[in-house]
Order: C-alpha cells, then sequence, then structure tokens
C-alpha cells in the first residue's frame, strides 16, 4: 500500500480565484481531512483570514515567495505535519500569485525525504479569463504557471464572450497540450476534477523541462573546507548588493555534503542574524547576512575544533572577490559547487500593506476606490482587505483585481477579536506614500 501523503499544488496569478477555489474544497462533502498551506506575496497576511474554518491544520508563510527564499519554510512545515500524520491525509500548497510552481513540485523529488513521505498528485492552475491576457506576454510566471498545469481552471468565464474562451484555450493549449481545461464560474466545479487524480506525471515532465531535477537552491555557491582550529579571514571587495547571506556548517555526523547542503536550504529561509565589518563568525546552524560598507568589508570566521567544514554563499564569490585566508595564506576549498540560481520576480512588481485600528467610512474608501482603479487600474494585480467599518457589526471583505472590485459583508465580528482593518496592494511601481496617504482620509 502507498502510504505516501498526496499533495495538490494550487496555483494561479493574481486574483485568478485560488482562494475562491480553496474554500469550495474545504466547504464541500469529500471525506478528506486536507492540511492546507498558504504562501502569501506581501507585507501582512490576509489570505488566512479569506480561508473559511480557519483553525490549526492551516499554516501560513509570509514575507516571500514560496518559490524563492522560503521554500526551507515549505521543507520545514513539511516535515512538522508528518509528525502529525493522524491528523489529516491530503495536503493543499497555495502558492502565491507570483510563484512559479516548477521549484514547488521540485521539492518532492530532490530532496530524499520528502520524496518518500509525499506523493505530488497535480498542479492545478486557476487563470482568470478576462485579465490572463494582460500577463500572458510580460510575466514569466504566469506563463510558468500554465505551462506546469496538470489541471487549469478557465476561472470567471461569466465575465467575457464564448468566442474569447474559445480563443483563450486554443493560447492555453499551445503552450500546454497535455493539461485537462475545464471552464469555471467563480471556480465551482467537481472535486473529482482536483483531488485524487494522479495526474503528474514525472517522466513527462522532465521530458517537457529536461532541467526540472536540477534544484534551485537560495544558494548560488558552496566550498567544502578542511580547517584547522584558528581564526580566518573572509575579504569582500564591493559586489552587485550591499550585503550577502551566508551559512557556515560543520560536517555532519551523517550525510555529509548532501546532508549540509539540505540544512542550508532551510536555514537561508529562516532568521537572519546581521554582522558588519569586523564581527566574529562561528560555524553554527544560522542564516548570517554580512553588511558591506562601500569598501566592501572583511569578517572574522573562528574555528574552535579541526574539522571539515562547507560555506554556502547566496551569490557566487568571484561577484565580490573573495578572499579566505588565515594569516594572509590563501585558503582553497577542497571541493566546489556552483547552484542553479534561484528564481526572481519583477524588480518593477511590489507590495504595500496598510493596517488600521479605527473604523472606515465605507463612502469615503469606495470613493478612493473607484478613483483609484480608474486612474491606475492596470498597474494594480491585485487588492484585498478586511475592513472594520463604522456602523457595520460585520466584516467587511474588500478584493479586486485591476479595475474590478467588489466588497461585501463576511460574518459578524467576535467577541474576542480586535477590531482592525487591512489591506494588501500588489502591483507595479506602486506609490507608498499616496496610498497610506488616501487611506487615512477614509477613516471615519
Amino acid at each position: 500500500m502507498n502510504t505516501r501523503i498526496p499533495v495538490t499544488v494550487l496555483t494561479g496569478f493574481l486574483g485568478s480565484g485560488k482562494t475562491t477555489l480553496l474554500n469550495r474544497i474545504l466547504t464541500s462533502q469529500h471525506g478528506k481531512r486536507i492540511a492546507v498551506i498558504e504562501n502569501e506575496y506581501g507585507e501582512i497576511g490576509i489570505d488566512h483570514e479569506l480561508v473559511v474554518q480557519a483553525d490549526e491544520e492551516i499554516f501560513e508563510m509570509n514575507n516571500g515567495c514560496i518559490c524563492c527564499t522560503v521554500r526551507g519554510d515549505l521543507i520545514r512545515i513539511l516535515g512538522n505535519l508528518m509528525k502529525r500524520r493522524n491528523r489529516f491525509d491530503y495536503i493543499i500548497i497555495e502558492t502565491t500569485g507570483l510563484a512559479d510552481p516548477g521549484p514547488v513540485a521540485q521539492t518532492f523529488f530532490v530532496d530524499d525525504e520528502m520524496k518518500e513521505a509525499f506523493s505530488l498528485d497535480a498542479i492545478v492552475t486557476v487563470v482568470d479569463a478576462k485579465h490572463v491576457w494582460e500577463h500572458l506576454d510580460d510575466s514569466a510566471e504566469c506563463q510558468e504557471q500554465i505551462a506546469f498545469a496538470d489541471v487549469l481552471l478557465i476561472n470567471k468565464c461569466d465575465l467575457v464572450s464564448d468566442a474569447d474562451l474559445d480563443r483563450l484555450e486554443a493560447r492555453i493549449r499551445a503552450m500546454n497540450r497535455a493539461c485537462r481545461i475545464v471552464r469555471t464560474v467563480r471556480a465551482e466545479t467537481d472535486l473529482a476534477n482536483l483531488l485524487d487524480v494522479r495526474a503528474f506525471d514525472l517522466a513527462m515532465r522532465t521530458e517537457l523541462t529536461p532541467d526540472f531535477l536540477v534544484e534551485e537552491t537560495p544558494f548560488e555557491w558552496a566550498g567544502t573546507y578542511t580547517l584547522d582550529a584558528g581564526d580566518y579571514e573572509l575579504a569582500f571587495a564591493p559586489g552587485p548588493d550591499p550585503e550577502m547571506g551566508i551559512v557556515c556548517l560543520a560536517q555532519p555526523a551523517t550525510g555529509g555534503f548532501e546532508a549540509a547542503r539540505r540544512e542550508a536550504v532551510v536555514l537561508f529561509s529562516s532568521d537572519e542574524h546581521f554582522a558588519k565589518p569586523g564581527a566574529v563568525l562561528a560555524p553554527e546552524a544560522k542564516l548570517q547576512v554580512l553588511e558591506f560598507s562601500p569598501e566592501g568589508g572583511s569578517f572574522t570566521l573562528r574555528i574552535s575544533t579541526s574539522g571539515t567544514y562547507h560555506l554556502f554563499t547566496q551569490h557566487g564569490p568571484d561577484e565580490f572577490e573573495m578572499q579566505f585566508t588565515q594569516a594572509g595564506r590563501a585558503i582553497e576549498p577542497a571541493n566546489a559547487q556552483a547552484f542553479a540560481h534561484s528564481h526572481t520576480h519583477d524588480d518593477s512588481v511590489s507590495s504595500v500593506g496598510l493596517t488600521a485600528d479605527r473604523p472606515f467610512n465605507l463612502q469615503e474608501l469606495n470613493a478612493w476606490m473607484s478613483e483609484l482603479l480608474r486612474t491606475r487600474g492596470q498597474d494594480i494585480f491585485r487588492m484585498k482587505g478586511i475592513l472594520d467599518i463604522h456602523g457595520l457589526n460585520e466584516r467587511f471583505v474588500f478584493q479586486g483585481v485591476h479595475m474590478l472590485f467588489e466588497g461585501m459583508k463576511d460574518r459578524p465580528w467576535r467577541p474576542e477579536e480586535k477590531r482592525a482593518s487591512q489591506m494588501i496592494f500588489i502591483g507595479r511601481n506602486l506609490d507608498r506614500k499616496e496610498l497610506e496617504s488616501r487611506w487615512q482620509e477614509c477613516i471615519a
């Protein structure tokens, strides 16, 4: 019997309807106990508040993309879930709208522990029938989400004509001939299309994407050193960034370099410990972020016990002319390895998170939203919020995609929860000061 836990990866560009689909799955009578892992792109987390029956089996990852720096968090959460195996029998991972699903899927094949514990059932991609055309040609993430889909939902079909749907389906078919396409309104479909479909085919995926199993990591270089006890100097010239993350680990008791590499992947998504030039570093299980001056910087690496050590660096050492020396003598690695660059995003796309602890005037808020989306709607990919409105006893849920937005009453505020408002904007070239100013003007 296959005891591996099936996993569905739910992906789709910003505002396509992933959370709506997730809510439909969680409220349907399917008899499955589902653990949900959510990843949000933004300064504040809202999606977990929009998911129905949010309880202890929903895990949230903020401030990063699951295909980038927080992938270690994904591995850590999956590992913790295994300790509670009797609490659930299915996992859904909802990615941020800016995620490339490739590295997420890759997690279940390149890490031995993940491969033994979990089976990737399908990548389900949700596409916004009305707005996807605005991202098909200029968004690598949108293209990857479609290309990786095993099941693809063309959502919001009520907002476009049948002719436009046929045209979109033909475009999708040109990008992905193997996926099953389902047309939906408000993400409503038979769950037989989504869960336990056993649609992910590793052989076909590696045929279509030959480098699929070439792991992307949060670091670009690793060196293995044999070091005696003592102090060593790490010196850096100015480089492409004013800081760089590193992890230095002693040789693990078992597993050698591969065990150290897996630990480094997780540590690169952990808390950052900043170090200025002149700081003394030690090999330990934490992420050190070296802060450089305009001239670069020099740091001391203190080795207390002779042995083998592994150094992982966010950038290639040559980018900073890194020198590793002891008493002026260069120390060369016994082995060195470069890694595939991690997934990157369009630098012009950012998020702005707004909060307030006083109620809002709904009329003023609607006027601002109408003006904002009329003048900047093309640049606002997604906005969503949970608001405290003056005179209402219910939460007010506010969502928008480009120039479309809607607001509606949600559940009543609970007696024990603080009435407060949160809103997140994700888009291109956002003006934080202007958004914060207008947000404050709408407070009742």
